[in-house]
Order: C-alpha cells, then sequence, then structure tokens
C-alpha cells in the first residue's frame, strides 16, 4: 500500500489493522474499546496501523455486535448533598478516561423511584451500573431486579446480605477516631446526631462512636442518639432536640457533614457558640466544610477518590475479573478544624 489509506475497494477491517500492527484482532478490538489491559507500547502500534489505513471506529455498530453499550449508569441516592455530587465528579472523571460515558441519576432516598430507575437503565442496555442504595434497599429485591450478568458496584453504602461488591471508607475506624478525639479534648456527653438505624453507613459510623467510648470506659447513653434525616434540616431538628435534653451532651459527633452544618446552625440560633461552648465533628469532608462558620472539623472520607475505584472497580468487571477485586475500603483521616475547639491539625491514614 506504500503508507497510502486503504478504502477504495473495501472497507478496513480489525484483521487488516491487526496485520499491520502485527497483533491478534482480539488485541486490535481492546484498544478500540479502550481497555486498560492493552500496553501502551501495544497501543501505539495499533493506533499508527489505524491512522495509517484511514480506520473509522462506528461505536454504534460495535455495541450492536458485541452486546455491550459505553453508558454506565450512575445511580445516586441524594444529589442534593454536595457529597454525592463529589463522588459523582470522581466516577464520571475515571470512565471518561476508558470512553465510558455515565447516565447519572438521582432516586431521593426513594426505593421505588430507584426500581424505576434501575429497570430504564436495563432497558437502555447499560454495560453497567455504581449506585449508593436508597435507604431501606434490600438484598433480595436489588437481586430480583438486576440480573446476575450485568456487572453492579455498590458505593458508600452497603445492603445487608447482597454479594455485590462494595466501595467505601472505613466508616468504624473514621467514626472511632473524632469521638476519640472529643474525648482528648476532655468532653464525657457526646452525641451522635443523623442518619436512620436502617442505614448501614450510621450503624458503621455509629460502631466507630460505640467504640471510642468503651475504650475510654464511658458508659453508651441512648439518649444522647437522635436519628434525623440525613440533611441541614435534619440536623437542625435533631441539634433542637439534643439542646433541649435534660443532661445537654458538651459535643456532637454528626453522621455527615450536611449534619453537621445544620447543627452548627441551631446552636448559633440558641446564642451558643460552636467550639466553645459545643464541639461539633462532621464526616465526608464536603467541599463547603471549610467554609462553614466555623470551618468544620470532619472525618475526610477522599470522596473523589471513592468515585474513581469505584468506577476502577466497575470497569473491572465488565473486562471480566473477579468480582472480589471490585471491593475497596479506603482510610479515613480527622481534618481538625475550629467546630471542635482545637487547633488545626490532621489525624490519622492517608487516602
Amino acid at each position: 500500500m506504500n503508507g497510502a489509506k486503504r478504502g477504495a475497494s473495501r472497507a478496513t477491517t480489525i484483521i487488516d489493522i491487526a496485520k499491520v500492527a502485527g497483533v491478534s484482532k482480539s488485541t486490535v478490538s481492546l484498544v478500540l474499546k479502550d481497555s486498560p489491559l492493552v500496553k501502551p507500547g501495544t497501543r501505539q502500534r495499533v493506533n499508527q496501523a489505524i491512522e495509517q489505513l484511514g480506520y473509522v471506529y462506528n461505536r454504534s455498530a460495535a455495541s450492536l455486535r458485541t452486546s455491550k453499550s459505553s453508558f454506565v449508569g450512575m445511580v445516586i441516592s441524594d444529589l442534593m448533598n454536595p457529597f454525592f455530587a463529589e463522588l459523582a465528579v470522581g466516577i464520571e472523571d475515571e470512565l471518561n478516561d476508558f470512553g465510558f460515558v455515565p447516565i447519572l441519576a438521582n432516586t431521593n432516598e426513594n426505593v421505588d423511584r430507584q426500581a424505576r430507575v434501575l429497570q430504564s437503565l436495563l432497558e437502555h442496555g447499560v454495560a453497567g451500573v455504581i449506585m449508593s442504595p436508597a435507604n431501606g434497599t434490600d438484598a433480595w429485591t436489588l437481586a430480583a431486579t438486576l440480573p446476575r450478568s450485568l456487572p453492579v458496584v455498590l458505593t458508600m453504602r452497603r445492603v445487608e446480605g447482597s454479594p455485590l461488591p462494595y466501595v467505601g471508607p472505613d466508616n468504624r475506624t473514621g467514626a472511632c477516631r473524632a469521638v476519640r478525639h472529643l474525648i482528648g479534648l476532655g468532653h464525657r456527653r457526646i452525641a451522635f446526631i443523623g442518619g436512620f438505624g436502617t442505614m448501614t453507613t450510621q450503624s458503621e459510623r455509629l460502631s466507630g462512636y460505640f467504640d471510642a467510648l468503651q475504650e475510654a470506659g464511658l458508659q453508651r447513653d441512648e439518649t444522647l442518639i437522635f436519628d434525623a434525616a440525613p440533611t441541614r434540616n435534619g440536623g437542625m431538628d435533631a441539634a433542637a432536640r439534643a439542646l433541649a435534653h435534660s443532661g445537654r451532651p458538651t459535643a456532637a459527633f454528626c453522621f455527615n457533614d450536611i449534619v453537621a452544618i445544620g447543627v452548627t446552625r441551631a446552636i448559633a440560633l440558641r446564642g451558643l457558640r460552636v467550639g466553645a461552648d459545643i464541639a461539633v465533628i462532621g464526616f465526608d469532608d464536603v467541599v463547603g466544610a471549610e467554609h462553614n462558620l466555623p470551618p468544620l472539623t470532619t472525618v475526610s472520607a477522599d470522596t473523589r477518590l471513592m468515585g474513581a475505584r469505584a468506577a476502577r472497580g466497575l470497569l473491572g468487571l465488565i473486562e471480566g475479573a473477579d468480582p472480589a477485586t471490585a471491593s475497596f475500603t479506603g482510610e479515613t483521616r480527622l481534618v481538625i478544624r475550629e467546630s471542635c475547639g482545637a487547633q488545626q491539625e490532621t489525624i490519622g491514614g492517608t487516602t
């Protein structure tokens, strides 16, 4: 062909590309699908052959031939929470690097809406799904809704009894570290505020809260646990109940940063000083946490990294990897700011 682009007599095929590049046609296919399994040198040879032969990859036709899609479902339980927006960005960035496009859906913590969303994604033939399950999701319903052949990764919230891979932070250790810090500052009446008992995330963070109390020889006081919606309003309402408690707490460990922001607002409205009269710690380290008034002490879960790891796990499943390799538990670290009444610093592992 003397370097000329082919195409006058017949369409170029991946077999032609494989011959020019000196690889198998399956390797060419992996390059066209942006698979991470191809070595950089091999990828370069294949791309040079593609350019030389003037091959144009028809993704739509390829999807029809392979029954695979370049779209991935991204099902989020509450997009009003900036934590999940950050998580979604981490997922999208990673998927984009490998040629996948996310279809974002918000379930608003509604299991019926979640079921409709999942059904719609299945009808559109997505290659896989990353989901933060709505509160109340059970393993049986999830198994009945999702085909066993569909790659699925759960993130930020486990589903009890589900064998699906899970990606999320070490909630228990992070919570223990936060409450241990409050105890070290001299607090003995520490409230746990936010979330519901039906949430596995609350259960894990509450376990860490109890671990720290036990370490310090402090007794559990169930009256200091205030369930509430994981929202600003939920935090404000729960804080009002905590502040009206006969044995008012001197500190609060909150289910997440959004709850903590609501708690700090409720405290300020009552003429009390956050960090001086009542210490407050959140969880997640969302972008706005350091700009709260006062800046919020919180447990960092490295949200974008969690999103990226969830995406990598799903991409592995799509490529046929062992589901066990898709699970990941990230380290957490305590980021100390003014809301707990201590000097700013960072305690704990790195992610």
